[in-house]
Formats: C-alpha cells, sequence, structure tokens
C-alpha cells in the first residue's frame, strides 16, 4: 500500500446519466499516500443548466454556487491529469468512474485507465453487520467525520477515511481468513484483490491471535461467555425512595412516574405469589426496564430463570444492548441474559465448510461467503440476523442455517446454538420471541422449564404469532426453485454430479438413471397440472375483486382434489427412487473425496427439502379442515403462475396458549401479560379474550402521566368524500389532494396509514405524477425496496419524508421526536370483507349466534386505530397531529367508538383549508 497513490473520487452531478444531459457540478479528489489523506483537489463546475430542485436539497448547492466556476471541458485535462498512475477509488465506482469517463469522453479527453477499487463493495465484506452502507450512515457508524453529505469536497474525504478504516481491520484478521478471503477477491468487481495481499503479507509475520479457534479451515472467535456469579443478595425496592435512587443511577435526570412505580410493584407481586396478571401499561411510563427490574430480582433469589417473551427478534435484541446495561448499573451486579432464537437463526458451520468446498460460485455468493468469513471473527452469537447481505446473498445464507441438532463432534464444539442453549439454564433473564416461546410446546426437550416467572410483552400479537406459527403456505415460486435444484442434468448441475458419482462407486445403471429421470418428469408434470388448476381457475364473481391481485378460496376448485393426489403419488416414488440413489452411495462416503462428500450432503440437504414440501403438500391440499383451518389462493393475473401462493391458517389459535399457560401452571410459574393496547371501551378484555385467558385473571389498566399527550390534536377532515358514496378514483384523488396540502403546510415527516396496498398505490401513483412533491423524499411500503425496518430508517434520515404504509406500520414503529408531525389515517382499519380470515372468523361467530361485526369487526378495528395514534406520541415532549380522512368517523354510529378508544385530546372537526391553515400557522411559529 505505501507504494501506490490512491486517488478517491466524488462527484455531485444534475442527475444519474452523462448521455442524457447530466453534468457534473462539483468534482473532488482526496489524494492517500503512504496510508495517509495527503493533499485535495476540489472544484465547482458549471453544468451550463439549472440545477433541478432535488439535487439542490440534497446537495446544498446551488445556481449561485456554481455561476462562476470553470464548465468541465475547461478542466477535463486537469482533472485527467491528476488521476493519471493513481488507484480510482469511490463509494460506488459504478456511478461516479462510469460518469467521469463518459465525460471525458464527451470532452475528447482519453479514457483514465488504471486499477479501481469501490468502498461499498470492500466496507460490505470488511464490515458485514453494518446496517447500511451509504456513505453517511457507515461514516456515522465508525466516527468518521462528514460535515455535509452530498458535497462532493466532504464525501471524499468521508471515503478515504473509510478506505483507510477498511485496511487497518484487514490487517487485523487471522492469517486463515485472509487466505480464504485473497481466494475470492479476485472474483470481486473491483480491484480490492491487492488489498487482500497486502494484509495477508501483514498477517504471516505476526501470527495468529489465540481469541480465535478454528474449523475445518475456518477460523472464528471462540465461544464462551465469561461466568457471572452474583454474590450480592437482592431485595426488591418495596420503598419508592429507594426506587428513585435506583433508577436515578440507571437515567441521568430521571423524573419519578408514578405508574411506572405501581407496575414494577405489580410483577413483582405477581413473579414472586407465582399467580398471573394482564396488565396495560401505555407508552410513556417506562413499561420495560418497569419489568425486567423485579424479573431480575426474582431470577437471582431463586436461582431460576425468568423468561422475557416479546414479538419480534429486534425488540429481544434491544432489550440485551440497551435495557440490561441500565439494569446492571442499577442494581450493582451483572445480570446474565441470554437472547435466543429459533435454531434456523445460527449459522451451521459443518454447512457452510460443504459449501466453500464446491468452487462454482455466483458473484453475490462470493461476497456473501466473504463477509461471513470475516463476521465469524467478530460474531459472538452466531446469529445470522447480525449480517447485511444482498438479496442474492441471502439465498447462501439460508443454505447455511443450522437445520439439526445431529452434529459431528468437533461441529458441537463450534456450534452457537448449543452454547446459547446451555447459557440458558445458568442466565438470570432468557430474552426469546413468541414464535420460540410456543414452539417449546412441541418441542421433544423442553427449554423453558422450571422458571422464576414468564413476562410476556407485547402480548396482543402473540394471538396473530400462534395463527402464523400453525399456518402452512405454498409458494409457487419457491417448489420451482428447490425442484429446480435436483431436477437438471446439465453439465455441472447438482444431479449430473450425483451420477458421475455413482458411475465411479458403480451403484447405478443407465436404467436406475433412467428410472429416476422419468420419475421425477411425472412428478413436475401431474405438479404443473394441479397448479394449472389453481392458477388458472377464474373467482366467482360475486367477490368484485378490483385491481389485479385476486384471492378465493380453494374449496371453491371443482375436481381439483384429483390433481392434488396425484402429485402426492408421484412424489412419494419419486422420492423413493432418489432415497434408493442416496443409500446406495453413502456407504462409499469414506472412500469419498472432500469434495464428492460436499457434492453428496448437498444432493441429501435437497431431497430433504422434496420431503419436508412433501409434508406441506398433504396438510395443505389432502388435510382439509374446514372447522378449524381456512385455505385460499392468492395470485396476480400479471405474473401467472409464478404469483400463485395458497395459503392455509388455522381460524382459532387459542388453545396452543391455553396449553401454554397450562404448563407454567403446572410448574408454579408466575406469569405476567403486558401490552399497551390490551382493551378498548365496552370490551375491557377484547386481547384478553382473544388469546383465551381466564376470565378470572385479573386485568390492570395503568394510565399514561397527565401531561403525556399535551402536545396531540385530533383533526377529522370534514369536506373529504363519503368513503361510501363516492368511487374508489374520487375518493383517491380527494386523499392524494390533503396528503399534498398536509405535506407542504407541515414540510413533511408524515406517516400516511392505509388499510390495502391496491389503495396505498393508486395514491402513491397519482402524487408522483402531480409532480407536486417532487422536493419531498417519498417512501411507500411494497413500492420502495427493503424491509419495514430499512423503510423506517430511511424516512427518519430525511428532514422532508413522507411514508406510505399498510398494516404493519399501524403498530410496532417507533419514530419519537421531530422526526414524525403527523399520522393520516385514510380509512377507518376494518378489516377487508373479502380477507380469508375474516369471513372464516366472521362465519364461526355466526353459526354461534353471534353478531360478526360487533363482535369482531369493529372491535378489531378500534384496536388497530389506537395502535396508530400509539405512532405519534412516543414522548411526553412529543408534538403531532393525528389527522383522520373516514367521516364515517362521525356520520355512522359506531364513529364513537372508535374516538373514546383514543387518548383524551382536542378534537377538531374541520375542513381541509382550515386545517391547512392551522398546520401552516404551527410550524411557520417553530421555524
Amino acid at each position: 500500500m505505501d507504494t501506490k497513490t490512491y486517488a478517491v473520487v466524488d462527484l455531485e452531478t444534475t442527475g444519474h446519466s452523462s448521455a442524457k444531459g447530466d453534468r457534473i457540478i462539483q468534482i473532488a479528489i482526496v489524494f492517500i499516500k503512504n496510508g495517509k489523506i495527503a493533499e485535495k483537489y476540489a472544484r465547482f463546475v458549471n453544468p451550463g443548466q439549472k440545477i433541478p430542485a432535488f439535487i439542490r436539497q440534497l446537495t446544498s448547492i446551488s445556481d449561485a454556487d456554481v455561476e462562476d466556476a470553470p464548465y468541465f471541458e475547461d478542466i477535463a485535462k486537469e482533472v485527467s491529469a491528476h488521476l493519471e498512475g493513481t488507484v480510482f477509488i469511490a463509494h460506488n465506482t459504478d456511478f461516479d468512474l462510469s460518469f467521469l469517463q463518459a465525460e471525458f469522453a464527451r470532452c475528447g479527453i482519453p479514457l483514465w485507465t488504471g486499477k479501481k477499487m469501490d468502498t461499498v463493495e470492500l466496507s460490505k465484506i470488511i464490515f458485514p453487520a453494518s446496517p447500511s452502507y451509504r456513505l453517511q450512515d457507515i461514516s456515522e457508524e465508525l466516527g468518521i467525520p462528514l460535515p455535509s453529505a452530498h458535497r462532493a469536497d466532504d464525501d471524499a474525504e468521508a471515503t478515504g477515511h473509510l478506505f483507510l478504516a477498511c485496511y487497518e481491520k484487514l490487517k487485523l484478521l487471522p492469517e486463515d481468513t485472509l487466505n480464504l478471503l485473497h481466494r475470492r477477491s479476485f472474483q470481486l468487481k473491483t480491484d480490492v484483490s491487492t488489498l487482500f495481499h497486502e494484509a495477508l503479507k501483514v498477517a504471516r509475520k505476526k501470527g495468529t491471535s489465540d481469541a480465535y479457534s478454528n474449523f475445518r479451515g475456518i477460523p472464528y472467535r471462540k465461544i464462551g461467555r465469561a461466568e457471572y456469579t452474583n454474590s450480592k443478595e437482592l431485595i426488591y425496592p418495596s420503598d419508592d425512595e429507594v426506587k428513585t435512587k435506583l433508577f436515578k443511577t440507571g437515567f441521568p435526570g430521571f423524573e419519578r412516574r408514578e405508574q411506572q412505580f405501581r407496575f414494577m410493584d405489580l410483577v413483582w407481586e405477581t413473579l414472586e405469589s407465582e399467580s398471573e396478571v394482564i396488565a396495560e401499561v401505555p407508552t410513556g411510563i417506562g413499561k420495560t426496564v418497569a419489568y425486567l427490574l423485579p424479573a431480575a430480582i426474582r431470577s437471582i433469589e431463586t436461582g431460576k430463570p425468568v423468561v422475557i417473551s416479546t414479538f419480534t427478534n429486534h425488540l429481544a435484541d434491544k432489550i440485551q444492548s440497551d435495557e440490561i446495561k441500565r439494569l446492571n448499573k442499577m442494581l450493582g451486579v451483572d445480570i446474565t441474559a441470554t437472547v435466543l432464537k429459533g435454531r434456523e437463526k445460527y449459522i451451521s458451520l459443518g454447512k457452510l465448510e460443504e459449501l466453500l468446498r464446491i468452487a462454482d460460485e455466483s458473484y453475490d455468493e462470493t461476497l456473501t461467503i466473504m463477509q461471513i468469513l470475516v463476521w465469524l471473527t467478530e460474531t459472538n452469537s452466531g446469529d445470522l440476523d447480525e449480517l447485511n447481505v444482498s438479496g442474492g446473498g441471502q439465498l447462501f445464507v439460508d443454505r447455511i442455517r443450522k437445520q439439526s441438532n445431529v452434529m459431528a463432534p468437533d461441529e458441537q464444539i463450534a456450534d452457537y446454538h448449543s452454547v446459547l442453549l446451555n447459557e440458558c439454564s445458568h442466565s438470570n433473564l432468557i430474552i426469546t420471541n413468541h414464535s420460540m416461546l410456543l414452539a417449546d410446546l412441541n418441542r421433544g426437550q423442553v427449554l423453558f422449564n422450571s422458571l422464576a416467572g414468564l413476562v410476556v410483552d407485547e402480548a396482543h400479537q402473540l394471538a396473530q404469532t400462534t395463527s402464523q406459527l400453525n399456518q402452512t403456505v405454498f409458494s409457487y415460486t419457491n417448489w420451482k426453485y428447490v425442484m429446480g435444484q435436483v431436477g437438471s442434468d446439465t453439465d455441472g448441475q447438482l444431479l449430473q454430479q450425483i451420477f458421475e458419482l455413482s458411475t465411479r462407486f458403480g451403484t447405478s445403471t443407465s436404467r436406475t438413471k433412467e428410472n429416476l429421470g422419468m420419475s421425477f418428469e411425472s412428478f413436475t408434470t401431474t405438479f404443473d397440472a394441479a397448479v394449472g388448476s389453481i392458477a388458472y381457475h377464474n373467482p366467482p364473481l360475486k367477490d368484485k375483486q378490483k385491481g389485479n391481485r385476486k384471492i378465493y378460496s380453494l374449496a371453491g376448485l371443482k375436481n381439483a382434489e384429483v390433481y392434488f393426489e396425484k402429485v402426492a403419488v408421484a412424489m412419494s416414488d419419486y422420492l423413493d427412487k432418489a432415497d434408493a440413489l442416496t443409500n446406495q452411495l453413502v456407504v462409499h462416503k469414506e472412500n469419498m473425496t472432500l469434495t464428492e462428500q460436499a457434492i453428496l450432503s448437498e444432493w441429501n440437504y435437497w431431497i430433504r427439502e422434496i420431503k419436508i414440501k412433501a409434508g406441506e403438500w398433504i396438510e395443505i391440499f389432502l388435510d382439509l379442515d374446514a372447522t378449524e383451518f381456512t385455505v385460499w389462493v392468492e395470485k396476480d393475473r400479471r405474473s401467472i403462475p409464478g404469483s400463485l401462493s395458497v395459503i392455509k391458517h388455522p381460524i382459532d389459535g387459542t388453545a396452543t396458549i391455553t396449553k401454554l399457560v397450562d404448563r407454567m401452571k403446572m410448574e408454579n410459574t408466575g406469569i405476567v401479560w403486558t401490552s399497551g393496547t390490551l382493551s378498548i371501551k365496552d370490551n375491557l378484555r377484547y386481547i384478553p379474550n382473544q388469546l383465551g385467558l381466564d376470565g378470572a385473571v385479573p386485568l390492570v389498566t395503568f394510565d399514561a402521566p397527565a401531561h403525556f399527550y399535551e402536545g396531540a390534536e385530533i383533526f377529522i377532515v370534514a369536506d373529504m368524500p363519503d368513503i361510501q358514496q363516492v368511487s374508489q378514483p374520487d375518493y383517491i384523488e380527494a386523499v392524494a389532494d390533503t396528503v399534498i396540502q398536509t405535506v407542504m403546510a407541515t414540510g413533511g415527516r408524515l406517516f400516511v396509514l392505509f388499510t390495502s396496498q391496491d389503495m396505498l398505490r393508486k395514491t402513491y401513483d397519482l402524487i408522483m405524477e402531480s409532480e407536486q412533491l417532487d422536493e419531498y423524499a417519498i417512501f411507500a411500503q411494497g413500492i420502495t425496496s427493503g424491509s419495514r425496518m430499512k423503510l423506517l430508517k430511511s424516512f427518519r434520515q430525511y428532514d422532508n419524508s413522507v411514508l406510505f404504509g399498510t398494516n404493519s406500520f399501524w403498530e410496532g414503529v417507533d419514530v419519537p421526536g421531530d422526526a414524525l408531525t403527523a399520522v393520516i389515517v385514510v380509512r377507518l382499519p376494518f378489516s377487508s370483507p373479502t380477507d380469508p380470515i375474516f369471513k372464516a372468523k366472521a362465519a364461526k361467530l355466526t353459526e354461534q349466534g353471534l353478531n360478526p361485526f360487533a363482535e369482531y369487526a369493529l372491535p378489531e378495528a378500534v384496536m388497530r386505530l389506537r395502535q396508530g395514534f400509539g405512532r405519534l406520541i412516543r414522548t411526553s415532549s412529543d408534538k403531532g397531529y393525528f389527522i383522520i380522512l373516514d367521516k364515517r368517523i362521525e356520520t355512522k354510529s359506531y364513529g364513537s367508538r372508535f374516538i373514546e378508544s383514543l387518548p383524551k385530546v382536542p378534537v377538531k372537526k374541520v375542513s381541509l383549508e382550515v386545517m391547512v391553515n392551522e398546520l401552516e400557522n404551527c410550524y411557520n411559529k417553530q421555524v
């Protein structure tokens, strides 16, 4: 590295395409010599055109800034001279280098030649667990100064520091890891192999650190954690003054909250008396630490763990990373806490090692393997969710998930999941998710037993989790992918490799291969016929489903069961023949090379996947139970059969929860059910009843601090059209107009909550076509790529952002402070009458002589509106507006139920014009 000059380049441009007339408005080059940042070159450039508004806002570069600057033609030779003989570095060379080369060509300057390195590609490998590789994000994570993102001079310098940080970390990796990385680095898109070679030379001189273990040539950070012994005797702080002192230790500036202390007392009393309680604890009380503290003390007192169950793994990780540290500080002891997820969340080093023997890798697979090799030198958990891999890489990650507890002796030593299971027995707190908690009921070896207590947080989600746990899904694309892994006999494919093995060991004849091929063909033929009978079925006209997405009951298909049975028979025949082929090869395993063993293991893996799918096929298509399950088809008319899915979903999951409660009671385990939303007016036990909890279990409701919602107001837009009286296009046009005006009045920072993806997309399209919000960053679930958490993070990063969300954004999303100014509710969150789960539950209630609307549809919608409001005010200092566009809230008799369910804040029924004026006045004052 010392002998080379690296030129770190960043461009700001009027757009993405030089060919379409976009031009450079700023260029910066930072030179790295002798491992340090040296001189810098930065120029504004006159693009000869107006800078688009979005670019002005993004870069803070105005037309005035570039007015007197040279044109690129005037400095092209100068720039080319600076880059001559250097290694070109950029944060996304596909853009910066390509754009620069196009400008050189336009100006008649010879194209730059040399080696290039991309810090996006490099940082993905070196920092595999980083949540984002945007320059602004990774700079913040690594503590690299970036005063003004999207300014070429600052971006280039930050990129230079990022490059140096990558190299410094690279030099710390063990030699065996660097060997594996260097071998694959030649398959990358940029010339970083020289960097890996330099680091490898350094590693050979210093030797391997004893911080690492080695599994069949793959280094990994030693598994095992420090043993904690709590000799200090802890007594629960019954006195409020003692509580206050404890909280001031963990929370500087702590203000006493009476309801927080009372909830703590309730948790302690429940765990100590080994009883059961339901507690509704709204935002603002400090619920999490209030149950963790008594849980930790109870665990130390009894010598048994307390299980904390949350809805998502994200929340479980957050408790361990944030709250446990505070708890240790408050109590003055080391509370041992283990986050435990399902075994498929953890890496199988045995499977990884097998796949590394197979040389044929795509670019995505190579990049992902390199990320994993680096990650293994730093992870303490082996939790694959820590990795941030591309979409193509995710397929590889799914291949190396732990599938079985049957392992070779050396793999058992190197198995993260086994270590975590062992740690649970001597942890104070086991933090898990609802799925893991419920799945324990069906495990041969129970994990959650002999407990000092169970706290179920976000308890209202447990019913949904139960249903999803017992749900079975058929996906056409997934089935075809799995079948494709064993069905292709072209050169280099798995089937051809297995046949070559069979020939080498003389375990099969041409007749055997022919029979296997004919059996597979019969399987695929019957499968395609069965899928066709589903995919090309037209749902009854009475369903009146708009748009391309169609949902209908599987029970409506006539004579389809004959097709389903034929698939089951053909699949069984194929699996028998595949097993016979495998069994004949297994006896020769010891005589196979390591690569041949890996091929056989790969074949076994995919045959096992088909066996799993065979069970799913029978479960969905041949084991129909209309009283307990509902089965429906989903497809998009634009992509048949690729979009086809069939879902079998339980109608009622309370039996599973009852089984869990009964087991806990048999072991005298205290249970605390808690959530921010458990009840609604006139139906205080709505969620407890949904969970099937005993009516005798006390329900205790805590109130938010009196001043908590002082910054909130509710607007009902009075001049919106009635959603039941106008066409959908007319209503969407009114929604789009309201969103546009509200966004302009507030400056953005809005959630717009929909109840259907179809309406979301049409509203989004209309707003984008209008171009009235072109200066705002608009993110839309199902349109903008990325997960819910990624969309949320992007939303937080822009001051002028707007986020369109559907069902999953009504709850569980935390955006405190000024990052969220308003929530717009497009329509009251009733489930669609055509939703298969809703239809099945409504039919069951009707059979019982109950009114589905009053008993299910209305309370569910009221609860969801409460949860939507909860997105707005997350701290007592928050200010925001909850805007309801659906006039049914004031025209229907049930409308008052919605308003009464919300916190007591001012409710204003106003025209759109009046509301916009109020919002403008409010935010103009703030400015």
